[in-house]
């Protein structure tokens, strides 16, 4: 699959960061364009390197590696903003919001309970009422 660009002879992202020729077959093309491409694969070819990812995108079916691209493109991002964790810190901070949000669920049913007890026949926008209520 060639880029529109290559065909141009305006290089792809990735080759105008890399500074060659963007040749009709250029692996990168049709995830870096000419004009946001650089600074795109800037982050990709420092943490991972061109011709690893490169080696690696070819050895995947041409229709299946637009959402590996995104992946190294988030993971070089991460990596960049933390060296250590990468994204294992977006996934850490993730986990954490969720025990936080199920912990505050558990709550609410807890102060629902008493209520739908003394009055089952309470409807749910009154429980949500009661809730807003109280947080």
């Amino acid at each position: 699959m060639a880029s529109t660009s290559s065909s141009t002879g305006t290089p792809c992202g990735a080759c105008k960061f890399l500074r060659r020729k963007c040749t009709p077959d250029c692996v990168f093309a049709p995830y870096f364009c000419s004009e946001q491409g650089p600074e795109k694969f800037a982050a990709i070819h420092k943490v991972f390197g061109a011709s690893n990812v490169s080696k690696l995108l070819l050895r995947i079916p041409a229709h299946h590696r637009s959402e590996p691209v995104v992946t190294i493109a988030y993971e070089a991002q991460a990596r960049i903003q933390d060296p250590i964790h990468g994204c294992v810190a977006h996934i850490l901070t993730l986990q954490q919001q969720v025990e936080s949000l199920q912990a505050q669920l558990m709550q609410a049913k807890a102060q629902l309970a008493p209520n739908a007890i003394a009055s089952p026949t309470v409807d749910l926008e009154n429980q949500w009422q009661y809730l807003t209520h109280f947080n």
